[in-house]
């Protein structure tokens, strides 16, 4: 793991220290959108903290609202040539969503507000989705006559199930934080003014858990439901048997039988 001075391009702002690497929407003069040269440096910090090899990733949004997903007024201005924008657009995009989602370390979103479209799968798109009071999820494509793409009815459909996706989905009703807690779409629902800390606490007891064992946890659960439970048990004992070699495991079982934290490399 290397560290990243924080860097700022196009609304986006990263940076990687101690072990956390930090992605925000960093926009409070109004909503965050992703524009394409807000997607594009948000593809670079993608690329650069994922590089940086943290212990854990934070993706959270600045000022009152998280994201309101694509620019309209970009759409608009290129609506003779909507289609190549939108390429465009989920081309820089799509491979950044997978590349973050698919770190062998936890990725922490906290969503600050409001989150709308595209935005919906970039908030969805951790192992842990923490939600201020004022948070509102509205999917959205309805009205502008789009479907889903930021991996939204993915996440989404993951989280609460096929037919409750679609139903968010065609309907684009506002949800607010408890229902969104309800339904499952997120874990933690936390006033407005502790969510930063809360995201932080979240991300140091993550950063110093054995980063081998979390890679395999992510690697197990997030193919479960494709495999047969033969395949599942197979990998199980392989990716167990890794593990024994690891100084960790070492660790782990001397800190038990000494009754104290362990300390994890």
């Amino acid at each position: 793991m290397h560290e990243v001075m924080e860097q700022t391009v196009d609304t986006i702002r990263w940076s990687v220290a101690h072990g956390i690497g930090r992605i925000v929407f960093d926009r409070s003069d109004g909503p965050h959108t992703l524009a394409l040269a807000a997607t594009a440096a948000l593809a670079r910090a993608v690329d650069e903290v994922a590089e940086a090899r943290p212990r854990v990733v934070l993706l959270s949004g600045s000022g009152g609202l998280f994201s309101a997903g694509g620019n309209i007024a970009e759409m608009r201005a290129h609506a003779e040539t909507l289609e190549s924008y939108l390429r465009a657009l989920v081309d820089i995009a799509h491979p950044a969503l997978l590349r973050l989602s698919q770190l062998p370390v936890p990725v922490v979103t906290a969503i600050n507000g409001p989150v709308g479209g595209g935005g919906v799968g970039w908030a969805l798109c951790g192992d842990f989705a923490l939600a201020a009071a004022s948070m509102k999820l509205r999917t959205g494509y309805v009205a502008l006559g789009l479907s889903p793409d930021m991996g939204a009815s993915y996440f989404v459909t993951r989280r609460v199930g096929a037919m409750r996706a679609r139903q968010l989905f065609m309907l684009s009703d506002p949800i607010d934080a408890r229902q969104c807690l309800e339904m499952g779409l997120v874990d933690e629902v936390v006033p407005d003014s502790e969510l930063a800390q809360r995201a932080e606490a979240l991300c140091a007891r993550l950063a110093a858990a054995p980063r081998g064992s979390l890679a395999k946890i992510k690697h197990l659960c997030e193919g479960a439901m494709q495999r047969g439970l033969q395949a599942q048990l197979a990998l199980e004992q392989a990716l167990l048997q890794e593990c024994t070699h690891s100084q960790d495991a070492r660790e782990g079982l001397q800190a038990f039988l000494e009754k104290r934290a362990p300390r994890f490399h």
